[in-house]
């Protein structure tokens, strides 16, 4: 029999968590003095207690690990517990390295512009929407105004019920900046089922992976936004994934005042 101070230098288990382990049951001492409460080992627990250090060091919780050693003789489950941390570790090791070289990129975008992070860039799956969309040539991007007068006009008489939430974006479908005659779409998203009119659309469009950014401001500043994004894109293990659009939060529709707008500037991508 070992005392629980040797039987912890032995095992490389502290007498703090061996006593922790006993009182949850994962290795409890071969006997304990009823008068002084001493608690001691058998040698025999020392495999045991190898045991659980190799689980420990893979990374498998001490519930994990008083299921595990109950089949710790059965080949065949304990690969099966095996496998599904396995597969838990190469997640969290993909997502570490993806924080890694965030924070790689961020910090040579500082030291190459102070401004740099003034535009912060998030990822993340605009959800499947049923959409009221007219889609037309205009003049210019200034011009926009005018599709949504039409989608206003032509479904004003349906009674639309705004989604939840309710997106309104425009979506650039020349897919580089033009000076004029520019092909631009415009959207809501809607509740029910409704039917076209003469220049409206009612759809439903598919979830898409996004990377965005989210500024306050007049539109000026979407240049300088969409520039910070589409970096961001590039440094960071992504390709373009379709067509670049903006989601307006508070717009013109909302107040006259252009300090309060809030547009998020968004580029469909995908992993390289």
């Amino acid at each position: 029999m070992l005392k629980i101070g040797d039987f912890s230098k032995l095992s490389r288990i502290s007498i703090r968590m061996l006593r922790h382990y006993d009182e949850i049951g994962l290795l409890a001492p071969q006997s304990t003095d009823s008068f002084t409460g001493y608690r001691y080992y058998g040698e025999d627990q020392l495999p045991v207690a190898g045991q659980i250090n190799a689980l420990k060091d893979m990374g498998f919780g001490l519930s994990a690990i008083g299921e595990i050693l109950k089949s710790y003789d059965n080949p065949q489950k304990l690969a099966e517990f095996l496998r599904v941390k396995q597969a838990e570790v190469k997640s969290e090791a993909e997502e570490t390295s993806h924080r890694l070289l965030l924070l790689e990129t961020a910090i040579k975008r500082l030291r190459k512009d102070g401004t740099a992070m003034s535009y912060n860039v998030t990822l993340k799956t605009l959800p499947e929407r049923y959409v009221a969309s007219v889609r037309q040539i205009i003049p210019a991007y200034d011009q926009e105004g005018m599709l949504w007068h039409i989608l206003v006009k032509e479904t004003a008489s349906l009674n639309i019920q705004d989604g939840d939430p309710c997106y309104t974006l425009a979506i650039f479908h020349d897919g580089e900046y033009k000076e004029t005659d520019v092909d631009v779409e415009v959207q809501k998203s809607v509740r029910g089922s409704y039917p076209n009119t003469e220049h409206v659309v009612f759809k439903t469009e598919p979830p898409v992976l996004i990377a965005s950014a989210t500024y306050k401001g007049g539109y000026d500043k979407i240049d300088g936004v969409s520039e910070a994004v589409a970096n961001w894109v590039r440094d960071n293990g992504y390709d373009f994934n379709g067509l670049s659009f903006n989601i307006y939060h508070v717009s013109p529709h909302e107040t006259q005042n252009s300090e309060e707008w809030v547009t998020e500037v968004c580029y469909p991508v995908k992993r390289k």
